[in-house]
């Protein structure tokens, strides 16, 4: 609502000698003297450019009338209050009213839209009935089979998942396609049979001792050396160069024969980590041990080499440096999948490290060749890597009860074919979220008993009819069984909707039982679960999907940065640690109930030691990659605090290459603000149209507000993402941009701004000093509409509003409580209703 009035402009009109004379006060005590206030306000401030005949801005003030009737009505008397708050309406460059004028208008509209507010309660928007969302079709088989699903990458090729405002939970943007059927088809049919039908098979050993050939670049160096009797790893997995990132075992291409747990032995050794080379060249901690990691790869599914599309790690450990040890591994890997070996902490880029090497110290080698020579370097030189002498590979393991998927389907006595319409009905009533009713059943039934009639064992007409379970309506979709006629969910439907909101799964035994009994319904019950469900480690999924939407933390990566201006994104896998940052950071004010403000600004965050290295912290020098995440003081540091002094934040609100004041500060009205600005007319011209001669971004801004459509949006979107120009596009600090190619000199950063509202900020700290004075419940209200948005699966409309800000009140009252929002949010009439 107030995305649109905050970009409109007022032409500064002429001061006569009667404006210049006081204003009396504004009264408004009877509904003649309301509608006198506003009327007055709107003639003498805003109908210069919002009458009938401008309408600027898409906006028409003139025809706006007391009492309040319609949503329309309700819409504007919104969008006047926002921007006369926050002073951005009339700009500064118009005749400004007095504080009483501002005021008397304000108590005037917030009055009358108190009393509209129970002529709208009726007409609250409804949940689209959604399907599961990727992640939580996958999170769900998981939490049913007890098992990790990843390794079979069961979505990898459904269509891409659609988001609206960023949000991957609304259910208008979870369409369904004839293709993405035929994908859950398949995905259920390999599941069921990969892990429910596999053939019993006694453990088997492998032991491969040599043969280890690897990436064709490396043949000739490794048949010269070592003969093929070693496996070697140079560089980190994901590399643009990909030599020698990714060992695999060239006489187990095909695989486990079943999926099963298997222990993996490797025998190996660090080599050469107190090298005597300048560790510049390999651009990693040559003071952090090597670490080893096992990926699954298949070979049918691309180069053996190269990443693949599912590699998630399975395991991960610190290889010796002293002498060759055994290094043991209990990994799951499907079918037909393949362990893989990877240095996650390695060198950057093998082939340039072995150029440089064979550049700066070829006088140390007996036959010094030009350009690459790693067969050199390997028989006399001290290069950085990890050798494996000899893997072992053993398994399928057996398990207790015939395994975790076994017992989650069908119970801790496994299929029992003289119970199997019982067991199916149990697994169904889990899998539907819900108790079956009688069509239900006869459809499970039915389907068992027809694959019998068809000759199938048993237990095949048992898996079948599991694969039509999870291929039914009411396993994919959140579908409700409360009546039309009702407004308010139904105690199974609040269970599933709560337990998708802050776990993306379906509820456990306990909030089931708390729905059977139809306590659930009760304010008293929903509260004691949503606090013991927040508490739980599975409330990690909440925290994951909804900062993915609010911060577009799933964006990073989108628009990666050169690797030659960014190579510690790349080299320190740099996401990974920028998104934890932000979950640590909300895990801590949901567990400590802290203020939701501290987003805006803290004087502490959580890093590890790549994170403390990129923000320049004391603690890198102390901080060991063993120690993970910790909680570091920012009291004498002004450079980050609060969300927007995050690496992540930075990062996924810049372009990858360069960055933009735009580009950012629509980010911060979007997701900071809660404000969508439209998108610029077709008319506006490209940024660069007339910028001759401009040295900086803000000068090339500056030119191209010069043009009046540019500038009606650009004065509300620029002064937001200037204090942001003293961060890189992966969020270094700088006090000057990249120095221009060929002749020049760098320009220094200029993170000075003013807002429309007149309000003037010098630096970072400065802006965010500006967000907490006058912004703050802006901020908080945006957070809780977003948290409903992901919560209940749809927009909030207008008519919501009026409960938002009954939530924002009791927030406020509880000093901004992170629990406390989450709570109010979850407890209200809007994610208890349809």
């Amino acid at each position: 609502m107030l995305g649109l009035v905050i970009l409109a402009v007022v032409v500064p009109r002429k001061v006569s000698a009667a404006d210049a004379e006081p204003r009396p006060e504004q009264s408004a005590d009877s509904a003649a003297d309301q509608q006198t206030v506003v009327a007055n306000f709107i003639g003498e401030f805003c109908l210069q450019c919002h009458d009938t005949g401008s309408a600027e801005g898409e906006r028409e003030f003139e025809s706006f009338t007391l009492p309040i009737t319609s949503e329309q009505q309700l819409i504007t008397a919104d969008e006047i209050i926002d921007s006369v708050t926050l002073k951005v309406m009339p700009p500064e460059d118009a005749e400004q009213p007095n504080d009483d004028e501002r005021l008397a208008l304000l108590s005037v509209l917030r009055s009358s839209i108190a009393e509209a507010r129970e002529n709208f309660r009726s007409s609250g928007g409804r949940t689209v009935m959604r399907r599961l969302s990727n992640r939580e079709y996958e999170n769900t088989l998981a939490t049913l089979l007890d098992r990790r699903v990843d390794t079979l990458g069961l979505t990898a090729d459904f269509p891409k998942e659609n988001t609206s405002g960023h949000m991957d939970t609304i259910g208008e943007a979870l369409v369904t396609s004839g293709f993405l059927l035929d994908q859950y088809l398949q995905a259920a049919s390999r599941l069921v049979e990969t892990r429910l039908g596999k053939p019993a098979m006694q453990p088997k050993s492998w032991h491969f001792t040599d043969n280890f050939q690897q990436y064709e670049e490396l043949t000739g160096a490794h048949r010269s050396v070592f003969k093929f009797e070693y496996l070697c790893l140079y560089e980190q997995p994901n590399t643009d160069t990909r030599q020698g990132g990714y060992g695999h075992i060239e006489d187990f291409l095909e695989g486990v024969p079943v999926s099963g747990l298997y222990d993996i032995q490797v025998h190996a050794q660090a080599m050469h980590r107190d090298t005597h080379y300048d560790p510049k060249i390999f651009r990693i901690d040559l003071s952090e041990p090597f670490q080893l990691a096992v990926v699954p790869g298949d070979a049918t599914k691309g180069h053996i080499h190269y990443p693949q599309a599912i590699e998630p790690v399975l395991a991960t450990t610190i290889v010796p440096d002293d002498q060759p040890e055994w290094l043991s591994f209990r990994v799951w890997l499907e079918a037909g999948q393949t362990p893989r070996f990877i240095f996650p902490n390695g060198p950057y880029e093998s082939r340039a490290t072995v150029i440089a090497l064979n550049k700066r110290y070829k006088d140390e080698f007996k036959a010094p060749k030009v350009g690459v020579s790693r067969t050199a370097l390997l028989r006399e030189g001290a290069l950085p890597h990890i050798k494996i002498g000899e893997v072992k590979v053993h398994g399928p393991l057996a398990e207790p009860g015939g395994g975790k998927e076994e017992q989650a389907v069908f119970g801790k006595e496994g299929f029992q074919a003289d119970r199997a319409i019982e067991q199916l009905v149990a697994f169904g009533q889990r899998a539907y979220r819900r108790p079956l009713d009688d069509t239900d059943r006869t459809r499970i039934e039915a389907m068992y008993q027809k694959r019998l009639s068809e000759n199938a064992t048993p237990r095949q007409a048992a898996l079948d009819t599991l694969k039509m379970i999870l291929c039914s309506p009411s396993f994919l979709y959140l579908s409700e069984i409360t009546a039309e006629d009702e407004t308010r969910l139904r105690p199974f439907d609040l269970a599933s909707r709560l337990s998708y909101a802050l776990w993306a799964a379906p509820p456990d035994d306990e909030l089931f039982a708390a729905a059977q009994s139809g306590r659930l319904t009760e304010t008293d019950e929903l509260k004691k679960q949503i606090t013991r469900m927040l508490a739980d480690d599975r409330s990690n999924e909440f925290i994951h999907g909804f900062l993915d939407s609010w911060l577009n933390l799933r964006d990073i990566g989108n628009l990666p940065p050169p690797r030659n201006a960014a190579w510690e994104y790349y080299a320190q896998n740099l996401p990974d640690s920028m998104k934890q940052e932000a979950r640590l950071f909300f895990r801590n004010l949901l567990d400590q109930n802290g203020s939701v403000i501290d987003f805006l600004d803290a004087d502490y965050t959580f890093v590890d030691k790549k994170l403390a290295t990129l923000y320049g912290l004391p603690e890198r020098e102390t901080l060991r990659l063993a120690d993970g995440f910790q909680r570091v003081s920012l009291a004498k540091n002004k450079q980050r605090g609060g969300v927007l002094g995050m690496a992540g934040v930075l990062t996924v609100s810049a372009n990858g290459v360069d960055t933009s004041p735009v580009t950012r500060g629509v980010w911060v009205l979007e997701n900071i603000l809660g404000i969508t600005p439209p998108p610029p007319p077709d008319e506006v011209p490209a940024i660069d149209s007339d910028v001759s001669g401009a040295t900086t971004i803000r000068e090339k801004l500056t030119r191209h507000s010069e043009d009046k459509a540019c500038y009606v949006c650009h004065r509300n979107i620029d002064p937001l993402g200037y204090a942001l120009e003293t961060f890189d596009p992966i969020g270094r600090w700088r006090e000057k941009y990249p120095k221009p190619k060929g002749k020049g000199t760098a320009a220094t950063v200029d993170p000075s701004g003013k807002l429309p509202s007149g309000e003037t900020y010098k630096d970072f700290p400065g802006f965010k000093k500006v967000l907490l004075e006058s912004r703050r419940d802006l901020f908080a209200r945006n957070l809780i509409e977003k948290s409903l948005m992901y919560a209940t699966g749809r927009h909030m409309e207008r008519t919501d509003q009026f409960e938002i800000d009954d939530i924002l009140n009791r927030v406020k009252a509880e000093n901004y409580g992170l629990h406390t929002m989450m709570t109010e949010t979850l407890t209200s009439d809007i994610f208890r209703s349809r």
